[in-house]
């Protein structure tokens, strides 16, 4: 089936991890053998092979660099520019990918039916994926004013947090609202027509910027607190906020977002039992909430800075998504549900965001 995953770090993985993700997963993984510096070293499970295996044609693809300031032990650039300049050399990877035929950039309503139609209809083993750039924390904006230079070269979403504190909002593990700069930040991206991503805002910044965006919002990974207790899920509340919007929830599959108790670099997908059923949980909480399955979709976030040893136990390669419509129909959702979880709530989302 058809499926669209709207969320995934391809560029980190391929200019920070050094991985040509135009090579099958066998050599990326078998090149990686006995290195340390990642914990995720052979573990990868996403290549553009694997995506076209398992009929993904078409994703929401990263960029991501955060600032860090003196006092913040994460990891990240010293300075804005740094990580506008790591953001940049990303887009030029997804470009050359674009060279290379591999990827095909979405940006408007026109390109997206083109897209969906001409994948449908296309039996090239090497058929361009098509890929919408989305922001992963805002902290590379330089100024607001970058916000209009990225739109120019095809960015369409923006998660203003990502982990920690950051420049426009403040994301996992943190505390605050977004502030003037993140007010302003959120005006240019209404005027624009970018989405807000709200993956990653704290609970106060999420708040808060529910107040004062009034444009399109997604969450293109995100899990539920009532079934893991942690900031980096969403409340109910949260997720009736979301819904009363119209937005989209795409199912996270960082094993740590899925079951409760897991210990990273300890704890095993099969130690923990964690496996899609356990995502499905999650999706399904959500219909329970929203009383229709029109706001789930799929965000894998797979390599996303972690692999095998932090993925689903019945994920050996991103084609794998494909054993989700067998579950979701043993749970007694209807085929236009499951067709919608894969692909036709993020198409419906978009296509109401760039209408005409």
């Amino acid at each position: 089936m058809f499926t669209i995953d709207a969320h995934l770090d391809l560029a980190m993985n391929a200019m920070e991890w050094n991985r040509d993700l135009r090579r099958p997963i066998h050599e990326i993984r078998e090149r990686e053998k006995g290195m340390k510096d990642k914990p995720d070293r052979g573990n990868n499970v996403v290549s553009f092979e694997e995506l076209r295996k398992g009929d993904i044609g078409l994703v929401v693809a990263t960029q991501i660099a955060r600032y860090v300031a003196p006092d913040n032990p994460l990891p990240g650039w010293h300075s804005p520019e740094q990580a506008w300049a790591q953001t940049q050399a990303q887009l030029a990877w997804y470009k050359a990918m674009e060279d290379a035929g591999e990827l095909t950039p979405i940006t408007n309503l026109d390109a997206l039916e083109k897209h969906v139609s001409s994948w449908k209809n296309n039996t090239s083993p090497k058929k361009a994926i098509g890929y919408i750039l989305s922001l992963e924390g805002a902290d590379s904006l330089v100024t607001v004013a970058h916000l209009e230079k990225a739109y120019a070269y095809g960015l369409r979403a923006v998660g203003p947090g990502h982990y920690g504190p950051g420049r426009y909002a403040q994301g996992t593990n943190a505390t605050g609202g977004i502030g003037q700069p993140g007010r302003e930040l959120l005006k240019a991206m209404e005027q624009l027509n970018v989405i807000l991503d709200a993956t990653h805002l704290c609970d106060d910044s999420f708040w808060e910027a529910m107040d004062h965006f009034h444009g399109h919002v997604w969450a293109s990974h995100n899990n539920c607190r009532a079934l893991v207790d942690h900031n980096r899920q969403f409340s109910d509340e949260q997720i009736r906020e979301l819904v009363s919007r119209g937005a989209v929830i795409g199912g996270v599959m960082d094993t740590w977002m899925m079951v409760p108790g897991w210990q990273k670099g300890i704890s095993t997908p099969q130690g923990m039992n964690c496996n899609l059923e356990k995502l499905i949980d999650h999706m399904d909480h959500i219909c329970q909430l929203a009383g229709n399955a029109q706001h789930i979709a799929i965000g894998s976030d797979l390599d996303g800075a972690f692999g095998k040893e932090q993925s689903p136990s019945d994920i050996e390669t991103i084609a794998d998504l494909q054993k989700l419509p067998a579950l979701f129909s043993k749970r007694g959702y209807s085929q236009s549900d499951i067709e919608g979880i894969m692909h036709g709530n993020w198409l419906r989302f978009l296509r109401n965001a760039w209408k005409k």
